[in-house]
């Protein structure tokens, strides 16, 4: 069903002054689900990410969301579509308290950021709301704290929050788990896994634990083409993947679970 299919690109492409940084790829994102683009370094995984949330302009090609080409709109209006990226466009702000983090991601949304003399009613129903989020996150207990006093697993449950309080269609998680410890790389997946039953999650994560055990598609770019596609346990034993992923990295592909 064609309608299912929340994001796509056909022959998404980017130069860099001779340099093909993203090539002819076609991507397909049902809605619903979590899907991962893997890759090794260099493979085009963050261009990818920059041109679908249009930080850059593609070369040649075209992005649909919700059927509609997108292709040449702003980042505003791709935002405002409901296409948020976590961990750039959201930010912590680190001695507000873990609560106001969230408000302000709220008031943003609603357009009043600087409203400041809004009635205390509107700011009691967006604590009410932000409340919720961060009670969808595990962060709750932790709403009068300051950020910065966060560890860094728990700052990016915030990240998550913040993302949310904009309401996304589709999630972009960039490295979500990047530099984490293995206590919280578990939280993160378990987070991920919980925001995504109700909505579409596209991440980028080198972590191949996590990549095999949430995600429903699996994309593998390698300089900057689509190498394979399709769940974990078809992708990991594609000889072509096996080849790109060698050394560790294989090894990592075929011993995630």
């Amino acid at each position: 069903m064609q309608d299912a299919i929340i994001l796509e690109t056909r022959a998404l492409t980017k130069e860099f002054k001779g340099f093909v940084a993203v090539s002819k790829v076609d991507l397909k994102v049902r809605r619903g689900t979590i899907h991962a683009l893997i890759g090794p370094n260099g493979a085009g995984k963050t261009t990818c990410f920059n041109l679908l949330t249009k930080f850059l302009t593609p070369t040649s090609g075209q992005i649909l969301f919700e059927g509609q080409d997108i292709t040449a709109e702003p980042p505003p209006r791709i935002a405002r579509r409901g296409v948020i990226r976590s961990f750039q466009i959201s930010s912590v702000f680190p001695h507000l308290s873990v609560l106001e983090n969230v408000r302000v991601a709220l008031q943003s949304r609603l357009g009043n950021s600087f409203h400041f003399w809004r009635s205390e009613h509107l700011l009691d129903s967006l604590n009410e709301r932000a409340l919720a989020l961060l009670r969808e996150v595990d962060l709750e207990a932790y709403a009068p704290l300051a950020a910065v006093e966060l560890s860094y697993g728990r700052k990016r449950a915030l990240e998550i929050a913040t993302t949310l309080a904009m309401e996304p269609k589709l999630m972009l998680l960039d490295e979500p788990t990047q530099g984490m410890g293995l206590e919280d790389v578990d939280r993160i997946r378990a987070l991920i896994k919980k925001v995504a039953a109700d909505r579409t999650v596209l991440m980028v994560e080198h972590n191949m634990s996590v990549v095999s055990s949430i995600a429903d598609t699996i994309t593998v770019l390698q300089r900057g083409a689509t190498l394979a596609e399709g769940p974990y346990e078809q992708v990991s034993k594609d000889p072509a993947v096996i080849e790109a992923y060698m050394g560790t990295a294989q090894t990592e592909l075929q011993g995630a679970h």
